[in-house]
């Protein structure tokens, strides 16, 4: 699903990753981090893709809002287990999305 996002500028953070060997507590943890990522103020959507590498991109209105998130206490316990348990490598990068523009509904 493609994400509704608001008139720019808003931020999107981009998750690029690897993983290491499935792991079931994996995807109830990444359900986990979207219902509660949802939850916090400033969060805008999300798009995500799994092949060989995973892309996720959330959006958000500020930088603040993205800081708070980073610092919430379950999501750094969730990237916590990531470093250890469920990826080989990510890289994380933060942009500001300054126009768009698309096709279709």
């Amino acid at each position: 699903m493609i994400a509704t996002t608001p008139i720019p500028p808003y931020y999107a953070v981009i998750f690029t990753s690897v993983r290491k060997d499935e792991d079931p507590e994996y995807s109830e943890m990444s359900e986990l981090m979207l219902e509660l990522a949802k939850e916090q103020s400033g969060f805008l959507g999300v798009e995500s893709a799994r092949e060989d590498v995973g892309i996720t991109v959330s959006y958000w209105r500020d930088t603040e809002s993205i800081k708070n998130w980073k610092k919430h206490t379950d999501h750094f316990l969730a990237q916590k287990k990531g470093r250890e348990q469920w990826y080989k490598l990510y890289k994380v990068r933060i942009a500001k999305v300054e126009r768009e523009y698309g096709f279709g509904k």
